[in-house]
């Protein structure tokens, strides 16, 4: 395994790029998987690893050691001191082992015929992570992404997700209305405006969960496309839930409805 140790070495100067830098990940086509979890679920799924990094630190962990001794005869491996991989690390609590994957080629969108997850501008990071994770448990396969989203495969997203971008087809860029005018199922959105209780609908046929933005909600254009509107029942003097916290609570309610 080749050790680094300079911030001027061409390679650190990439890493640092991909951990920092939007336009640089996808100029690559590349991203970081930040921790061991997520680089033993890549390679459980199948996805081929361009380069890991260890740190000093992270080495002396068995667990990612072990990891290591299988992956270096195999895969392009390199050790670094804590504060340099500190530096290339993408999150503020570096986990000691990151790894760099090729982006999914884009895809072109296939018409839905079941459920799905639709994100009008979900910015925050840790929600879209935690959206793509909630989506995933639910049984959800196709999660789709506006314009003005977070980037899907950023590091803190995946970080977030758990594995979860490895279960799922993810669309970015995606234009709501097209899509919503060729889904064979019924658009749903929360709403406090002439909503029905989430509790009371049927929900045993194909959904498109439609979700917008942390402080806005989702535009009133979008709105107006949503087929039916559900309010999630809440306390007296309780504000609206987190949008990453309103999925969950409408996604397993759909599962809930279709195990009985």
């Amino acid at each position: 395994m080749k050790t680094i140790s300079s911030r001027q070495n061409p390679l650190i100067k990439d890493l640092h790029l991909l951990a920092t830098s939007a336009s640089e990940r996808r100029q690559q086509a590349k991203t970081l998987l930040d921790g061991v979890h997520l680089v033993q679920a890549a390679i459980a799924h199948g996805v081929s690893l361009d380069l890991v990094c260890v740190s000093e630190r992270g080495y002396q962990s068995a667990e990612i050691a072990a990891l290591i001794d299988v992956l270096a005869p195999v895969t392009s491996c390199i050790y670094v001191p804590d504060a340099l991989f500190n530096h290339i690390s993408p999150t503020d609590t570096p986990a000691g082992i990151l790894a760099v994957i090729k982006l999914p080629t884009e895809m072109t969108v296939e018409p839905v015929t079941s459920s799905c997850v639709v994100l009008e501008c979900v910015q925050d990071v840790g929600n879209l992570g935690t959206i793509l994770r909630t989506a995933a448990a639910a049984g959800i396969e196709t999660v789709f992404l506006s314009e003005g989203c977070a980037q899907a495969w950023s590091p803190r997203v995946l970080r977030a997700a758990m594995g979860a971008h490895f279960l799922l087809s993810i669309y970015e860029k995606v234009n709501i209305a097209e899509l919503l005018a060729d889904y064979q199922g019924v658009s749903v959105a929360t709403s406090l405006d002439g909503a029905r209780n989430l509790y009371e609908m049927n929900l045993c046929q194909p959904i498109a969960w439609l979700f917008g933005s942390e402080g806005q909600g989702l535009s009133a254009d979008t709105m107006a496309l949503a087929r039916q509107k559900v309010m999630i029942p809440m306390a007296k003097g309780v504000e609206s839930l987190n949008v990453a916290a309103a999925v969950a609570v409408c996604l397993f309610e759909e599962r809930r409805q279709k195990l009985v």
